[in-house]
């Protein structure tokens, strides 16, 4: 089924084959649509100290604006991850932003945090029935410096905190200029410590501690990414989450579309994804779980992301690729690596 409205899809340019997407997502979510054809397959795991019914879980990007909760939520993953949501809204880069390749299975995206704001997103969050793992992924402004981003995120923090299961704090986007200048040295240490202060502050005024995790991008050596452990362990945080969208374009060259400016994401990032992990899960020790993503265009990618070291999987690009089938084809893979 699933095939035929990939088919249909792609004859739209793929911003719009997107928001026609989230559209029907949405209405057919508010019908109970998808539950009617898919199942959660489950697999429980305890992971930030969170429920899930299963490690496979969609990644921030696909819904924004935290339209389609419900319809996601219903055709079977382990939890959902809503945003890049940032304090105000914003239209995002010029079109056309959004790019397929095919004979990749990748998406070259340059959307720029293109959100309604985070009041809209509260809205629809409050609106929906999803009873699962709902994360919420928080940004900054375009126009916000990148000397007050701090600010950006706090607001957002206290905005969401009350509404998500765990929130993701998005220092590796490629699409804001400035902002993955936040993942190393004073500026992540300065964002992280705000983050945790504030937090002890929402901790009392709630009654819950919300765990934070930080999204890091792929492009990083392993010294890089050993500091930027370090510095997300000691800050307190929770969750890594590994990784964004690369610059890079390894695996592209030559292909429509390829030089086009923006974040490469899909089966050519497979590798970088996976490097990162596994350098995550050698530094942290156990000691603080990771969430891996980028890649997965089939079930034995997601349990190799397990094995490597990460507690929970997610997925985009594979997703538009494979549609809801890889869902249960990743759970299953990974509870055949479990036992």
């Amino acid at each position: 089924m699933y095939t035929i409205a990939r088919e249909l899809l792609f004859k739209l340019t793929p911003e719009t084959a997107h928001e026609l997407t989230i559209d029907m997502l949405g209405v057919g979510g508010r019908l109970g649509l998808p539950g009617l054809i898919c199942n959660t397959p489950q697999l429980p795991v305890q992971v930030m100290g969170l429920n899930f019914a299963n490690p496979f879980g969609l990644a921030a990007g696909l819904d924004k604006n935290g339209d389609a909760i419900d319809g996601l939520g219903q055709l079977g993953f382990g939890f959902v991850e809503i945003g890049t949501i940032t304090p105000r809204p914003q239209p995002g880069n010029p079109k056309p932003r959004l790019f397929r390749l095919p004979q990749a299975q990748a998406v070259i995206n340059r959307m720029g945090f293109n959100n309604k704001g985070v009041d809209y997103l509260i809205s629809r969050v409050e609106k929906a029935r999803f009873n699962g793992v709902l994360g919420i992924n928080i940004g900054k402004n375009f126009d916000t410096p990148v000397e007050r981003a701090n600010d950006d995120y706090l607001i957002c923090l206290e905005k969401v905190y009350q509404h998500a299961d765990y929130i993701t704090a998005n220092i590796s986007s490629p699409n804001t200029p400035g902002l993955r200048t936040l993942q190393f040295g004073d500026q992540l240490k300065s964002l992280l410590d705000a983050l945790a202060e504030r937090r002890e502050g929402l901790i009392s005024e709630y009654g819950k501690r919300v765990p934070l995790a930080i999204k890091i991008a792929p492009d990083m050596n392993d010294e890089e990414t050993a500091l930027v452990a370090n510095t997300i362990e000691q800050a307190g945080m929770d969750c890594v989450i590994a990784t964004n969208t690369t610059i890079g374009r390894e695996g592209v060259e030559g292909l429509p579309f390829a030089e086009e400016a923006g974040g490469l994401s899909g089966a050519p990032v497979r590798d970088k994804s996976l490097a990162r992990v596994k350098v995550l899960a050698e530094v942290l020790g156990g000691r603080l779980p990771i969430i891996g993503v980028g890649g997965i265009t089939e079930g034995q990618h997601a349990a190799e992301l397990i094995a490597a070291g990460a507690s929970l999987v997610q997925v985009y690009s594979g997703f538009i690729y494979r549609g809801p089938a890889l869902i249960k084809e990743s759970v299953d893979a990974i509870a055949a690596l479990k036992k």
